[in-house]
């Protein structure tokens, strides 16, 4: 692989949300191959802070029926229409659902933002993974999702980092706009 093939796919690297996954199933294989990208993630002192948790079966119907309610309590009709509760009731359904956990290592005493930013690493690996799939994929953090995670058995030092989505996407998704700032707006030099 080159300069420009690792330019392209990350600048191919996007967010499809679960509403655009058809109602196909990824393999066993295609995920483990997935979450074992994840893995070589760097991670200080070789912590490896994370593990991963395939949400299946009634956690494909209970997720979107959950986000439709949580929502239902805190918004009105006009932030969150009958129509779009209706939708999400049904929303995870054909996704492929990966809980993101946090295990810190004590023995490292590390900060808590050097073992985060690793698990980032290793969903950043993840979502290249499926870009390179033809996969769609996202990492939801929603408030609605977090709350979902206390379902979660979890031992006493671990802490959801939300799900990620994955599915194989619709033929013909509509593209919205992707921009980034220039490079001179966010890149300086600093000499002594």
């Amino acid at each position: 692989m080159n300069f420009e093939d690792t330019t392209k796919l990350i600048r191919k690297r996007k967010t499809t949300y679960a509403y655009d996954f058809l109602d196909k199933k990824i393999s066993k294989k295609t995920i483990e191959n997935i979450v074992s990208n994840a893995l070589w993630a760097p991670t200080h002192m070789h912590t490896q802070p994370w593990r991963f948790i395939v949400l299946e079966g009634k956690h494909q119907e209970e997720l979107g029926e959950f986000m439709a309610n949580y929502y239902r309590k805190i918004y009105n009709e006009k932030q969150f229409s009958n129509k779009r509760y209706e939708e999400t009731k049904t929303y995870s359904k054909n996704a492929t659902l990966i809980a993101l956990i946090f295990q810190p290592n004590k023995k490292a005493k590390l900060p808590e933002w050097e073992e985060i930013a690793a698990i980032s690493c290793g969903v950043q690996n993840m979502w290249l993974s499926c870009t390179s799939l033809n996969i769609g994929s996202y990492w939801d953090t929603s408030i609605a999702t977090i709350a979902y995670g206390k379902k979660i058995k979890l031992a006493e030092n671990e802490q959801f980092l939300g799900i990620f989505f994955m599915g194989y996407p619709k033929k013909n998704i509509k593209e919205n706009s992707r921009k980034r700032k220039s490079l001179s707006q966010k890149l300086s030099w600093l000499k002594n």
